[in-house]
């Protein structure tokens, strides 16, 4: 029987990994364990009751479709939610248990673990006044939950980051690992879960950069006031340290560090750190450390989608200096799709145009956004140009005018010239196929693939567009 409930459950997941992301599946379905197989009555194990929300909330249809593969339509899924007894807390990122270890116990209202305090000295706090600390720990109040937009490219970072934040070193998310590229919004959420602490609990938050703490380290030593540095931190309820990955190469403050986060951890406090990549990524610095950094969830910030972004735009608006403004959803649509890298660039160039637009004293046309994109979004690298270039080019060189080009008409000339002009646009602008759609009349993506697969079986075939296609490639390339 035990064997079956094992064989079951590799066949949901077999299914289950065909329909998700890596990270998603290591994430909430390596962690998982088959307990019993009982009547066509499957029961797995989670580690705590927030992943077993997150799951029914998130992937119920998901799981259904594998317990139907593997069971049949009668079969049923139940769920156990088991605390391990480990030296460290079960968590979602790390590798997935073996099945032979035995759970301590076998509750679905299983406790949080306890923590029986740390075996360091009694700390006290640094005086107020210290120096060292004047003026750190600023968080910034416009970032909050509210303010953050969500979407799927992050919805698994801001739900940890509310868990945490309402429960801090409570949830199995303990440290919680924030990471992803610039602009996304590490720091917005990380500041969010100090602003939400502040207003809604006592306990004390300390939010400060990678680089602050190095230097603060730096003058401890040169005061010989390290005694003072280390119970500062050790004091705090809940450390959020930006930015981690710029204590690579830095081993006495890694070792200072490596310190505290003991502390903090045996302590029962929360420990929130971001990066700009995952911890198996991260270079130069100890492995003790990384692999306390995967002790608890690891959640990434993708760049935002384009409902995300036209959302961003829209919660712009609904700020109080900007509630008078006029914007059609065209224009919004037009810098939605424009502007795809990350939120702090979208948000740089939608306040520049609002400016311009105030200084002017004019109302924000399709032409002033463009001349704004134009000037504050910069190609990846030389070779990049924008769109309306390929469209012109294109256009250009067939004789089609680039609202034909837009347009629906079907002509047998103009369809073959918009899907060069497509073709072009994917090879040369870096946009996304939804975007470059987007631009070509507001066509869909599986428009813009049928296009350059069609462009791509055409070159094989016929002598004369591959001529086309070559000349117009040169003077891109000019």
């Amino acid at each position: 029987m035990q064997k079956d409930c094992y064989t079951i459950w590799e066949n949901c997941l077999k299914v289950i990994r065909t329909h998700i992301a890596e990270q998603t599946y290591t994430t909430w379905f390596e962690p998982i364990r088959p307990l019993k197989l009982v009547d066509n009555v499957l029961t797995i194990q989670v580690p705590s009751r927030f992943f077993y929300e997150w799951l029914e909330e998130h992937y119920v249809h998901l799981l259904r479709k594998a317990i139907d593969a593997s069971l049949g339509t009668e079969g049923r899924l139940e769920y156990t939610i088991i605390m391990e007894k480990q030296e460290k807390p079960y968590l979602p990122n790390n590798n997935a248990p073996q099945y032979n270890n035995k759970p301590v116990q076998n509750n679905a209202n299983a406790p949080t673990p306890s923590f029986n305090g740390s075996t360091h000295k009694k700390v006290t706090p640094a005086p107020e006044e210290n120096a060292l600390f004047k003026d750190s720990f600023q968080i910034n109040p416009r970032y909050t939950f509210e303010s953050f937009i969500e979407g799927d490219c992050n919805r698994l970072a801001r739900s940890a980051g509310l868990a945490v934040a309402q429960k801090p070193g409570v949830t199995s998310f303990n440290p919680l690992m924030l990471y992803g590229g610039v602009g996304l919004g590490k720091t917005h959420l990380i500041q969010a879960i100090g602003n939400y602490v502040q207003e809604n609990g006592q306990k004390k938050i300390l939010y400060v950069s990678s680089d602050r703490f190095t230097n603060q380290f730096i003058d401890a030593l040169k005061n010989n006031d390290l005694q003072s540095f280390t119970d500062f931190y050790m004091q705090a309820d809940i450390l959020a340290i930006d930015d981690v990955q710029f204590l690579s190469g830095k081993e006495k403050t890694q070792e200072i560090f490596f310190n505290i986060f003991n502390h903090l951890h045996q302590s029962g406090k929360q420990i929130i750190m971001t990066s700009d990549c995952p911890p198996k990524e991260l270079k130069g610095l100890q492995e003790r450390l990384l692999s306390r950094f995967k002790w608890g969830l690891t959640a990434d910030l993708k760049q935002p989608d384009l409902e995300t972004r036209i959302a961003i735009i829209h919660k712009i608006l609904q700020n109080e200096q900007n509630k008078d403004i006029e914007i059609s959803d065209k224009v919004v649509e037009y810098l939605a799709h424009s502007i795809d890298s990350n939120v702090r660039e979208l948000e740089g160039a939608f306040v520049s145009l609002i400016a311009k637009a105030s200084l002017d004293q004019s109302q924000i046309t399709m032409e002033l956004a463009k001349q704004t994109v134009q000037q504050i979004v910069q190609p990846t690298d030389s070779s990049e140009i924008n769109i309306d270039e390929v469209q012109k080019y294109v256009g250009d060189y067939f004789g089609v005018s680039v609202e034909m080009l837009k347009s629906k008409t079907r002509k047998k000339e103009i369809v073959i010239a918009r899907q060069i002009a497509m073709y072009f646009a994917k090879e040369y602008t870096g946009f996304s196929l939804k975007s470059i759609g987007y631009h070509f009349g507001g066509r869909d993506h599986s428009t813009v693939i049928h296009a350059i697969q069609t462009v791509n079986d055409m070159m094989s075939e016929k002598k004369e567009l591959k001529m086309y296609i070559d000349d117009l490639r040169k003077k891109f390339q000019k």
